[in-house]
Protein backbone atom coordinates (compact mmCIF):
# COMPACT_ATOMS: atom_id res chain seq x y z
CA UNK A 1 0.00 0.00 0.00
CA UNK A 2 3.31 2.47 0.47
CA UNK A 3 4.45 1.93 -2.34
CA UNK A 4 0.90 2.97 -4.04
CA UNK A 5 0.42 6.29 -1.49
CA UNK A 6 1.98 8.99 -4.20
CA UNK A 7 0.48 7.98 -7.17
CA UNK A 8 -2.97 7.97 -4.89
CA UNK A 9 -2.12 11.78 -3.37
CA UNK A 10 -1.25 12.94 -7.01
CA UNK A 11 -4.91 11.74 -8.29
CA UNK A 12 -6.55 13.26 -5.27
CA UNK A 13 -4.27 16.60 -5.54
CA UNK A 14 -5.53 16.85 -8.85
CA UNK A 15 -9.13 16.13 -8.63
CA UNK A 16 -8.35 18.75 -5.61
CA UNK A 17 -7.37 21.39 -8.10
CA UNK A 18 -9.81 20.35 -11.06
CA UNK A 19 -12.85 21.10 -8.35
CA UNK A 20 -11.53 24.42 -7.75
CA UNK A 21 -11.05 25.08 -11.38
CA UNK A 22 -14.35 24.70 -11.76
CA UNK A 23 -15.40 26.68 -9.00
CA UNK A 24 -13.52 29.58 -10.65
CA UNK A 25 -14.70 32.44 -13.09
CA UNK A 26 -17.75 29.73 -14.88
CA UNK A 27 -19.04 30.14 -10.99
CA UNK A 28 -19.18 33.98 -11.19
CA UNK A 29 -20.52 35.06 -14.25
CA UNK A 30 -23.72 33.35 -15.96
CA UNK A 31 -24.06 33.88 -19.83
CA UNK A 32 -27.41 34.11 -22.37
CA UNK A 33 -26.79 33.81 -25.30
CA UNK A 34 -30.31 35.02 -28.50
CA UNK A 35 -30.19 36.18 -32.04
CA UNK A 36 -32.72 38.51 -33.91
CA UNK A 37 -32.80 39.12 -37.58
CA UNK A 38 -32.19 42.60 -38.51
CA UNK A 39 -32.12 41.81 -42.35
CA UNK A 40 -32.45 39.68 -45.09
CA UNK A 41 -30.34 36.52 -44.05
CA UNK A 42 -28.57 38.89 -41.21
CA UNK A 43 -28.68 38.46 -37.56
CA UNK A 44 -27.71 40.13 -34.51
CA UNK A 45 -26.07 37.57 -32.22
CA UNK A 46 -26.17 38.72 -28.48
CA UNK A 47 -23.62 36.99 -25.76
CA UNK A 48 -24.70 38.39 -22.31
CA UNK A 49 -22.61 38.32 -19.20
CA UNK A 50 -24.02 38.76 -15.48
CA UNK A 51 -21.37 39.19 -13.41
CA UNK A 52 -21.48 38.14 -9.86
CA UNK A 53 -20.58 40.17 -6.46
CA UNK A 54 -17.67 42.58 -6.56
CA UNK A 55 -15.88 40.47 -9.51
CA UNK A 56 -15.35 42.47 -12.66
CA UNK A 57 -14.82 40.54 -16.02
CA UNK A 58 -12.03 41.84 -18.55
CA UNK A 59 -12.54 43.38 -22.01
CA UNK A 60 -11.71 41.97 -25.32
CA UNK A 61 -8.78 44.24 -25.06
CA UNK A 62 -7.62 44.13 -21.60
CA UNK A 63 -4.75 46.50 -21.78
CA UNK A 64 -1.95 45.10 -20.37
CA UNK A 65 -0.43 41.73 -20.50
CA UNK A 66 -1.05 39.50 -17.59
CA UNK A 67 -5.20 39.46 -16.96
CA UNK A 68 -6.83 36.99 -19.41
CA UNK A 69 -9.24 39.36 -21.98
CA UNK A 70 -12.11 37.37 -22.95
CA UNK A 71 -12.11 35.78 -26.00
CA UNK A 72 -14.84 34.76 -28.12
CA UNK A 73 -13.80 31.56 -30.36
CA UNK A 74 -16.37 30.73 -33.36
CA UNK A 75 -16.53 27.42 -34.97
CA UNK A 76 -16.15 27.49 -38.70
CA UNK A 77 -19.67 27.34 -40.63
CA UNK A 78 -19.77 27.00 -44.88
CA UNK A 79 -23.18 28.33 -43.64
CA UNK A 80 -22.23 31.94 -42.02
CA UNK A 81 -19.76 34.66 -42.28
CA UNK A 82 -19.02 36.77 -39.22
CA UNK A 83 -19.93 40.64 -40.49
CA UNK A 84 -16.64 42.70 -38.27
CA UNK A 85 -16.16 41.33 -34.42
CA UNK A 86 -18.04 41.00 -31.60
CA UNK A 87 -18.46 44.37 -30.45
CA UNK A 88 -18.85 45.28 -26.48
CA UNK A 89 -21.88 46.95 -25.17
CA UNK A 90 -21.82 48.21 -21.49
CA UNK A 91 -20.17 50.37 -19.06
CA UNK A 92 -16.32 49.87 -19.66
CA UNK A 93 -14.15 50.74 -16.85
CA UNK A 94 -10.76 51.39 -17.63
CA UNK A 95 -8.58 51.54 -14.36
CA UNK A 96 -4.92 51.65 -12.97
CA UNK A 97 -3.98 48.61 -11.18
CA UNK A 98 -0.80 48.38 -9.32
CA UNK A 99 -1.08 44.12 -9.58
CA UNK A 100 -0.94 44.41 -13.15
CA UNK A 101 1.15 47.14 -13.72
CA UNK A 102 -0.88 49.55 -15.58
CA UNK A 103 -4.44 50.78 -16.81
CA UNK A 104 -6.72 47.51 -17.67
CA UNK A 105 -10.29 47.32 -19.69
CA UNK A 106 -13.04 45.51 -17.30
CA UNK A 107 -16.45 45.42 -16.56
CA UNK A 108 -18.89 44.91 -13.63
CA UNK A 109 -22.25 43.47 -12.85
CA UNK A 110 -22.88 43.08 -16.99
CA UNK A 111 -21.75 43.15 -20.73
CA UNK A 112 -22.90 42.06 -23.50
CA UNK A 113 -21.10 41.08 -26.90
CA UNK A 114 -22.79 41.56 -30.06
CA UNK A 115 -21.52 39.85 -33.31
CA UNK A 116 -23.63 40.19 -37.06
CA UNK A 117 -24.05 37.35 -38.46
CA UNK A 118 -24.25 36.81 -42.31
CA UNK A 119 -26.16 33.68 -43.66
CA UNK A 120 -25.39 32.45 -47.00
CA UNK A 121 -28.64 30.50 -47.08
CA UNK A 122 -32.31 30.59 -45.31
CA UNK A 123 -31.61 27.46 -43.97
CA UNK A 124 -31.71 26.95 -40.35
CA UNK A 125 -28.44 26.29 -38.78
CA UNK A 126 -26.42 27.46 -35.48
CA UNK A 127 -23.50 29.40 -34.49
CA UNK A 128 -21.10 26.91 -32.56
CA UNK A 129 -17.95 28.25 -30.30
CA UNK A 130 -16.37 29.06 -27.09
CA UNK A 131 -16.02 32.14 -24.80
CA UNK A 132 -12.95 32.42 -22.33
CA UNK A 133 -12.49 34.69 -19.62
CA UNK A 134 -11.23 35.23 -16.34
CA UNK A 135 -12.64 37.55 -13.07
CA UNK A 136 -10.95 38.93 -10.11
CA UNK A 137 -11.97 41.58 -7.70
CA UNK A 138 -9.65 43.70 -5.51
CA UNK A 139 -8.56 40.52 -3.90
CA UNK A 140 -8.03 37.83 -5.95
CA UNK A 141 -8.69 36.38 -9.71
CA UNK A 142 -10.22 33.18 -10.12
CA UNK A 143 -8.75 30.52 -12.65
CA UNK A 144 -9.49 31.33 -16.54
CA UNK A 145 -12.75 29.48 -17.70
CA UNK A 146 -14.21 28.53 -20.72
CA UNK A 147 -17.99 28.26 -22.12
CA UNK A 148 -19.22 26.95 -25.25
CA UNK A 149 -22.04 27.95 -27.15
CA UNK A 150 -24.63 27.12 -29.88
CA UNK A 151 -26.61 29.60 -31.20
CA UNK A 152 -29.38 28.89 -33.46
CA UNK A 153 -29.60 31.40 -36.69
CA UNK A 154 -32.21 31.34 -39.61
CA UNK A 155 -34.94 29.05 -40.69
Amino acid sequence: MKKYFPFISIIFLSLSLSSFAQMGSAKQVSWAFSSKKIGDKRYEVKMTATIAGNYHLYAQVAGVEGPIPTAITFTPNPLLTMDGKPLEQGKKITKMEEAWGGKVNFYEKTVTFVQVVNAKTKAKTSLNGKIEFMVCDDELCLPPAEVPFKIAIGG
